[in-house]
């Protein structure tokens, strides 16, 4: 028997509406869903490759625990008891810090975030680690600064702008937007519309640009602080909208006068006459722009982060139509974690604020372990994530968390960090339960997909949340609860609504452990503990968004949450669940002035230091490595660590070592030849790719290959070439700029 399911992309934060054909329980073919209202039929080739990651051969179907070298097969009941048991004997002999979370970082799955922190705060810790720390601390820690929240995320209103500028962004490999690769085409090829590219190399992006600056690389924040510069020298700036929405602007416009522009411009690689121009188009035309890694991780990152609000603050494109606003957001990705709260801690040996979200910076961790200091990690839970090739510094994480007292992992593999752990416990994929994500990617109206199970897991996997209520009611974390709440789940859901708040009323400990109360009840007679934390967060959704709800046509009501989940379940496509505002952007405000605060104390003297001079001094390259790697090229042919199997690369050049035609005269290599890449971290071998399209000087290196898969190893793994320790100050290592070399191999 065979049927079509609808579903979604989890292989990036698009997740792209995807049609699944299942026979006997085995998924077999992978097309486009026209009926997404968000993805309206585009996908690309990793997402139509998605069943490699739904049946890779080194799946896991049972409970793991490492007895010596080996793991031997156990009980779900043994595997709950010993983790909570050591758990808790970890937190009581050392203190809350000895523990972290890491998760909450899938691109399939945000469900078990609830389960998993709720358990970490119940220890009394704050140690959370997620993929968000690893590339946008910095960024979004300005946005905390700036916005008044982290999670305040913002995006280029692309419907609205005539111009738009890709900056560090290669979207028509990386995405990042829905239908990102339609969406550039139709910029360029508009009269009316323009498409920037600011990248040092002539990626796919930039290759179809109208504008094209091909920056030096490292050299982001010196451009952006002489194009502030050049629109003040020329009276370009937008006074009304500073005045009117800007606080702080006084303090930090002298950091932009008596600047040398035409120093800093040549010290970029740039002609003086094209960054005029466009100087003058972002003071004239309405545009947004949108930074990826090439911004996020590059050199100085969070300066470079800072520095481009600002660009958009002179030219008042921020938090504005056509500009970069705040997204419709179901859920925050993170809470806000402001780090001059002293309730808000910071890493004991690194010193460092959970600037992304919440989140702290993954690059910190192997400090945070292997430090002497009495408050050190000593039990790390890691949660559908794989740190040992996803995070920076393999080395470093490989001695870290073989010093660990207790490593938990939820895998549905047997990933390179379930190899190092004490417990290894089976996950279901995506696939095989319910599950949704927050990414907040559309303007202005609010996306939302709730993903159905399509097959069957195999063997005693379970869900994530499943996993995590077990391991809290063998920690003693869930209240006892009343019969009468058990029937009531057999009922409608709102009269186990109703019950649930009455008795939420008289037992003080209820709400803090709701996610595993709703799945011990709800969760038990729907037969997911996903699903009752969805229907639980539409039930308890904040204000603001039933009022998004409401003016995406939903009638207002008591009941509305109830009915939003009843609309996701009739719609297993998605459905826009909201629109905000879009008349005022600057709701979104959180900051005490009410206004967009300019000023960040703690990066003035790093802007007032940036000059021509200096930058080109410190831009200078050791002679033992004269090259930069740009350590995680985004391609089609690369997905994080989510598809182990090569075979979905067959006969593509999937992972190479890219240098220009220059590099490789100048070196004597040859294209396809076998070459040694070194870093200060460490060296790898791969095969040599010449391109017109690399800039002289640089490398570039795709992330997520050198996995271990069926005894074998294909590709090489970047992550063994970057040091944890180069990163910006505020945590997000710096991939886009690591020095290297590239040796022969005799």
């Amino acid at each position: 028997m065979e049927q079509w399911h609808k579903t979604g992309c989890v292989l990036c934060a698009q997740n792209c509406g995807l049609q699944v054909l299942v026979e006997n329980n085995r998924m077999v073919k992978v097309k486009p869903d026209k009926d997404n209202p968000r993805s309206r039929g585009y996908a690309c080739r990793k997402g139509l490759n998605v069943i490699y990651h739904q049946y890779p051969a080194d799946r896991i179907t049972t409970p793991l625990k490492r007895v010596g070298a080996e793991f031997v097969p156990i009980s779900w009941d043994q595997a709950a008891t010993e983790i909570a048991e050591k758990l808790r004997a970890t937190v009581n002999a050392h203190g809350p810090r000895s523990v972290a979370y890491m998760g909450a970082s899938s691109q399939g799955g945000h469900m078990e975030a609830a389960f998993g922190l709720t358990i970490l705060r119940a220890l009394g810790s704050q140690n959370f680690y997620s993929s968000a720390g690893q590339e946008f601390s910095g960024h979004w820690w300005v946005f905390g600064r700036m916005l008044g929240r982290q999670y305040s995320v913002t995006g280029p209103d692309e419907h609205n702008c005539d111009m738009l500028v890709a900056w560090g962004w290669n979207g028509m490999e990386s995405h990042q937007v829905p239908r990102a690769p339609i969406v550039l085409k139709e910029v360029a090829d508009n009269p009316d519309k323009l498409l920037v590219a600011i990248d040092p190399r002539r990626s796919e992006t930039a290759q179809i640009a109208n504008i094209h600056l091909a920056l030096r690389p490292g050299t982001d924040a010196l451009l952006i602080k002489a194009m502030i510069a050049l629109i003040l020298a020329e009276g370009w700036e937008k006074r009304d909208y500073l005045l009117q929405h800007v606080e702080g602007w006084d303090a930090i416009r002298p950091w932009f006068e008596n600047f040398d522009i035409r120093a800093a411009i040549a010290v970029c690689g740039l002609d003086y006459g094209e960054v005029l121009e466009l100087c003058r188009l972002m003071a004239t035309r309405q545009w947004g722009v949108h930074p990826d890694l090439g911004v996020f991780m590059g050199r100085r990152s969070t300066l470079t982060s800072y520095l481009l609000m600002v660009l958009q603050l002179v030219c008042g494109r921020l938090l504005v139509p056509g500009g970069n606003i705040v997204p419709g957001m179901v859920m925050p990705m993170g809470f806000h974690a402001d780090e001059r709260d002293e309730k808000t801690w910071r890493t004991v040996a690194t010193h460092m604020p959970p600037a992304a979200a919440g989140a702290f910076p993954p690059s910190v961790l192997p400090e945070e372990i292997l430090t002497d200091h009495a408050d050190r990690v000593r039990a790390v839970y890691v949660s559908a994530c794989n740190p040992l090739r996803s995070y920076p510094d393999t080395t470093a994480y490989e001695t870290a968390f073989k010093k660990l007292d207790l490593l938990v992992v939820n895998e549905i593999v047997m990933s390179e960090t379930a190899r190092l752990a004490h417990y290894v416990l089976p996950a279901c994929t995506f696939y095989e339960s319910w599950d949704t994500t927050f990414f907040p990617m559309s303007y202005p109206e609010v996306y939302l997909q709730l993903r159905r199970p399509v097959v069957s897991p195999p063997g005693e996997c379970k869900e994530l949340a499943e996993i995590f209520t077990l391991i809290a009611d063998r920690l003693g974390l869930i209240p006892e609860i009343p019969e009468a709440l058990h029937q009531a789940a057999a009922e409608d859901s709102l009269t186990f609504g109703a019950k649930l708040m009455e008795w939420a009323m008289t037992e003080p400990s209820a709400l803090a452990a709701m996610p595993f109360v709703l799945a011990k009840t709800l969760g038990r007679q729907w037969k997911s503990a996903h699903k009752a934390a969805i229907w639980g967060m539409m039930m308890t959704a904040p204000k603001a968004f039933y009022k998004n709800a409401m003016r995406a046509g939903f009638a207002p009501g008591p009941d509305l949450g109830d009915r939003l989940f009843a609309a996701l379940l009739d719609n297993p496509q998605g459905i826009w669940v909201g629109k905000i505002d879009d008349s005022n952007p600057m709701a979104v405000l959180k900051t005490p002035s009410g206004k967009i605060e300019a000023f960040i104390p703690e990066l003035e003297a790093d802007v007032k230091a940036l000059d021509a001079a200096a930058e080109a001094e410190a831009l200078k390259m050791p002679a033992d490595f004269p090259l930069v790697l740009n350590a995680g090229r985004h391609m089609r042919y690369n997905i994080n660590t989510m598809m182990r199997n090569p075979e979905w690369n067959k006969g593509k050049r999937a992972c190479t070592i890219a240098v220009s035609p220059s590099d490789a005269d100048k070196l004597g290599f040859a294209d396809g030849e076998i070459v040694r890449m070194v870093t200060e971290a460490g060296a790898e071998q791969g095969e040599l790719e010449v391109s017109d399209r690399v800039r002289p000087g640089m490398v570039l290196i795709p992330h997520g290959f050198g996995l271990n898969y069926n005894g074998s190893v294909y590709g090489l793994n970047v992550n063994r070439l970057t040091k944890s320790t180069n990163r910006d100050p505020i945590g997000t290592p710096l991939h886009r700029f690591v020095p290297c070399r590239l040796e022969k191999i005799e």
